[in-house]
């Protein structure tokens, strides 16, 4: 399928959202920062949260809660847990979390969302050739992002935050979510594709032993998405073809 530059084998293709199809990593990027510098405020010694580095390697394409728990580890800092209804100023776990997805809908509202242009022609290209399509986000807020750029009508089938939590599937980089969209589209893991920005993405694409793994590179990390398991990296999807 030289058209849409995928193996000939592929007949699903697996969206991440934040990065792939919407331009909000870097509003998220935003967000941890703002909550994690607050937090870590109170800690001395500890240097700030750095919104490339510490962004990459501890909470891109995670769950909320899980990438609070790697980052905090990364510190050596311990927070109870709590529970997903914990207030936003909660030292817990959940309640940084809920601080930064307060932040995170803040900046939505003021600043709105965008949607990467080359994605969208693809994804057009994609559904033209008749293949079927999945959204697999860690985000809770994934339906109003994509309502909100008018992309719903892109996907058969979406795997969010809600729908993972709903199921009880654990994020990526575990292969589930991206394992339970395949099987909702009623197709095998070998033949289907996974586009991602996210290395945690990457690593779930590998260990789904899925039939090829886009990694979309926006802010210069081609070599580290190789390595954790890309066939091919671009900078946008419109590089891959598929124009109309």
């Amino acid at each position: 399928m030289t058209a849409l530059g995928l193996p000939d084998t592929i007949q699903a293709c697996l969206f991440d959202l934040d990065g792939v199809v919407t331009k909000t990593a870097v509003v998220h990027a935003a967000a941890w920062k703002e909550t994690f510098d607050a937090f870590l405020r109170g800690h001395d010694g500890q240097r700030p949260f750095d919104a490339v580095a510490d962004y990459d390697e501890y909470v891109d394409g995670r769950p909320r809660a899980d990438g609070v728990r790697a980052f905090l580890d990364s510190r050596g800092i311990h927070l109870p847990e709590g529970t997903p209804e914990d207030p936003p100023d909660a030292p817990t776990v959940h309640g940084l979390g809920n601080r930064k997805n307060e932040l995170l809908l803040e900046r939505i509202r003021t600043q709105g969302v965008e949607a990467y242009d080359g994605t969208l022609r693809y994804l057009e290209a994609v559904r033209a050739h008749g293949l079927r399509t999945a959204i697999v986000s860690s985000s809770a807020n994934c339906r109003d992002v994509l309502r909100s750029i008018g992309a719903e009508h892109f996907f058969d089938v979406r795997i969010d935050g809600v729908v993972a939590a709903e199921r009880r599937l654990p994020g990526k980089p575990h292969p589930d979510t991206f394992l339970a969209a395949a099987r909702d589209l009623g197709v095998e893991p070998a033949r289907a594709a996974v586009f991602e920005d996210a290395l945690a993405g990457m690593d779930a694409g590998r260990a789904g032993r899925f039939g090829y793994v886009v990694g979309v590179d926006r802010v210069g990390q081609t070599d580290a998405l190789y390595a954790h398991g890309a066939d091919t990296v671009v900078k946008d999807l419109a590089e891959l073809g598929g124009r109309q």
